[in-house]
C-alpha cells in the first residue's frame, strides 16, 4: 500500500471505492462528520438517470422503454435483471456504463465547482472507480475491503428486493477484489478486526496535512 501522494489537483481529490456491500457509504459518513464534502457517484447517477433527458433517451434506446416505470422513475428490477442477472451479459454492462459514466463525470464537475472552497479536501465515492477510469483524475484512491460472505449478508439485509444469486452475479461482474487492493493507495478494512473510526481518523489527519 502506497503512502506517498503526488498531487495532481490544486485541491486534494480522493476516491473511495470497493465492491458492493463493503461499506463504502458508512466510511463516507464518518468522513462527512469530520466536515469533508463527499460526492456519492452512485446516488448522483440515479438522479442523473431521471433528470438528464439525453441520458434517458440513450437508456431507452439501449434497453427498451421498459427501463422506465414513468418519466421520473427507473425500473430498477428490470434493469438489474436485464444487465446483471445473465452471466454472459458483459456487453450490456459495458453499454450501461458507457452511457451513465460520462453523464456522472459532468455532474461531478458541477459539484466540484460548488464544493471546492468549502472542504479541506474532497472525496468521490464510486463502486466502479477503476472500471470507469475516473480514478485517473484523482490524487489517490481508498479501497474499502470486507469479507465476501459479510458483503453478501449486508446487501441482502439492505436490498430486500435482491436475491443472493443476483448479489453474487453483481459481484462477479465487478473488478476482482485482489485487483482493487493491488491498485489501492490506501485500504480501509471493514471487518470485526479493525476499527473503522480509527482508520478514517488516521487518513483524515494525513489528508489534512497535504491540503
Amino acid at each position: 500500500m502506497k503512502k506517498q501522494i503526488t498531487k495532481k489537483n490544486k485541491i486534494l481529490q480522493l476516491g473511495i471505492t470497493g465492491g458492493i456491500g463493503t461499506g463504502k457509504s458508512t466510511v463516507c459518513k464518518i468522513f462527512e462528520t469530520l466536515g469533508i464534502a463527499v460526492y456519492d457517484a452512485d446516488t448522483r447517477a440515479k438522479m442523473v438517470m431521471i433528470t438528464d433527458d439525453i441520458l434517458k433517451k440513450e437508456l431507452k434506446k439501449a434497453f427498451g422503454d421498459e427501463v422506465y416505470l414513468s418519466e421520473n422513475e427507473i425500473n430498477r428490477d428490470y434493469l438489474v435483471k436485464t444487465v446483471f442477472s445473465n452471466q454472459e451479459n458483459n456487453e450490456k454492462i459495458e453499454i450501461l456504463n458507457s452511457i451513465v459514466h460520462p453523464a456522472v463525470g459532468r455532474d461531478y464537475q458541477h459539484w466540484y465547482n460548488e464544493n471546492a472552497a468549502k472542504s479541506p479536501y474532497l472525496l468521490k465515492e464510486a463502486a466502479l472507480m477503476f472500471e470507469s477510469d475516473s480514478y485517473k483524475v484523482l490524487d489517490a484512491i481508498i479501497v474499502v475491503h470486507a469479507p465476501l460472505e459479510e458483503r453478501i449478508k449486508r446487501v441482502l439485509k439492505r436490498d430486500s428486493h435482491r436475491s443472493e444469486e443476483q448479489v453474487k452475479a453483481i459481484i462477479s461482474k465487478q473488478m476482482p477484489e485482489e485487483e482493487k487492493l493491488r491498485r489501492a493507495d490506501f485500504v480501509i478494512y471493514n471487518d470485526a478486526s479493525h476499527s473503522l473510526i480509527k482508520q478514517v481518523l488516521e487518513l483524515h489527519e494525513k489528508f489534512q496535512s497535504l491540503s
